[in-house]
């Protein structure tokens, strides 16, 4: 296992400067990598995890047991803790990976003007990549092998909660670019716990990162907003609504609810917010609230909802702005469609927002007029997830407006560049 550098202050800046000058340096022969190499280095990256399986869980359980002493939150412990089977996943997600196209040198539009000239937009690596992350340690095979995929070199930082799990994980990594002759600096693990590096990373490491993606508390990813001189990919928050329209099945209703809110509570595309239409307050409301409280769910509830529901904490105005990551969910009715959508534009981070319907109209203007990057129509809002897309996995999912929103793949990992072919055109 790697040993993590504790050492602070004038230390740190040189260390993190020597990160972003080797993670620049495999810049270029990543970049022109061959797909079949990137490919057999998640192989073997897979191959690896799998194989020191109890070496992750060994580094795993001392972080677990220092986050139990330090007293983290239950959805802080949840997304913290490895076991066999998310091993497993994390080693099927990166084959999943290398099972994807490779993107880089994808022709994403072509085309020939009147004079001659062929045109065409090329994807290319975006470059450097930072990733600054809490608690996850799986963030650490993901990030790793989305951005090899992408061709992009990756500085990780994860944190002081998960150094143990992570560190194990990204030895994996490493031995997985040997295997396949790529640079070892392709993927980095900065080694040091001093959060200093995290202020050397947003100050972009002498020019040598080029975006940067937080994954972690509203806190950290403020802060990489506010403070970053390079471009942040980032969501501050997943306040998700689960909308249940006059329309909806009651049954397929219910089960959503669970799932959406219950299914893993301290991930960021569990709903927060459950709005009901107030024309089935009286046949689909305390069905719902029934089923949700029997898995374990505390229910913070408007006045009109209280009045229908009795096992409810009265909701205050932070209820319909906080992201709980946890067992509890904010219930209100609403106007028909129309209320929610209004309800949603004004709390939602714009993260993701499910709709139960069977009128269609309902759902057309659903989609059409709530701006969030992930919208989904009788179905949990769970599948929020890069590998439910279809992307194998995901560094996040993205809420801004430029260059990536919702869940960030391979393809998002790219920038592009023109290449114009003449045959003697000069230009009047």
């Amino acid at each position: 296992m790697l040993k993590r550098h504790e050492k602070s202050g004038e230390d740190t800046i040189v260390l993190m400067a020597d990160i972003g000058r080797r993670a620049r340096a495999a810049a270029r022969p990543l970049a022109v990598a061959s797909t079949k190499a990137k490919n057999a280095a998640l192989i073997a990256m897979a191959d690896a995890i799998l194989r020191n399986e109890q070496a992750i869980l060994d580094a795993n359980a001392i972080d677990v047991s220092n986050g139990e002493e330090a007293g983290l939150s239950g959805s802080f412990m949840d997304r913290l803790k490895l076991n066999p089977s998310r091993i497993k996943a994390m080693a099927e997600g990166i084959r999943e990976i290398a099972a994807l196209k490779d993107p880089v040198g994808d022709v994403i539009a072509a085309w020939d003007r009147p004079n001659g000239l062929h045109i065409e937009r090329v994807r290319t690596p975006l470059g450097v990549i930072g990733v600054i992350y809490e608690s996850r340690p799986n963030v650490t095979a993901d990030a790793g092998a989305l951005c090899l995929k992408a061709g992009n070199p990756v500085i990780l930082r994860g944190g002081s909660d998960s150094n143990n799990s992570s560190s194990a994980i990204h030895a994996c990594m490493v031995e997985g670019l040997k295997a396949a002759g790529l640079p070892q600096d392709a993927i980095q693990l900065v080694p040091t716990t001093d959060r200093a590096a995290v202020g050397e990373m947003l100050k972009g490491l002498g020019s040598n990162l080029d975006v940067i993606i937080p994954r972690g508390g509203k806190s950290l990813v403020g802060r990489v907003q506010n403070e970053a001189r390079v471009p942040v990919f980032a969501h501050l928050e997943g306040i998700c609504h689960l909308y249940v329209d006059r329309s909806a099945k009651l049954d397929m209703a219910v089960k959503i609810a669970v799932n959406a809110k219950m299914r893993r509570t301290g991930v960021c595309g569990a709903a927060e917010t459950l709005l009901v239409d107030r024309a089935v307050a009286s046949t689909h409301l305390v069905p719902i609230l029934d089923a949700l409280r029997a898995a374990g769910c505390e229910i913070h509830a408007d006045q009109e909802v209280m009045k229908l529901f009795f096992d409810a904490k009265p909701a205050t105005d932070a209820d319909w702005v906080t992201e709980y990551l946890d067992a509890i969910i904010a219930v209100k009715l609403v106007d028909d469609v129309a209320g929610a959508i209004e309800h949603i534009e004004t709390f939602s981070s714009h993260h993701t927002e499910a709709i139960v319907a069977e009128d269609t109209a309902a759902v057309e203007r659903f989609f059409n007029e709530i701006d969030s990057a992930i919208l989904l129509h009788n179905a949990s809002t769970q599948f929020a997830d890069g590998g439910e897309f279809g992307m194998g996995a995901e560094i996040g999912i993205a809420t801004g407006k430029m260059h990536a929103r919702g869940p960030v793949g391979v393809e998002q990992l790219t920038s592009f560049k023109y290449r114009v072919r003449g045959s003697g055109q000069v230009r009047p």
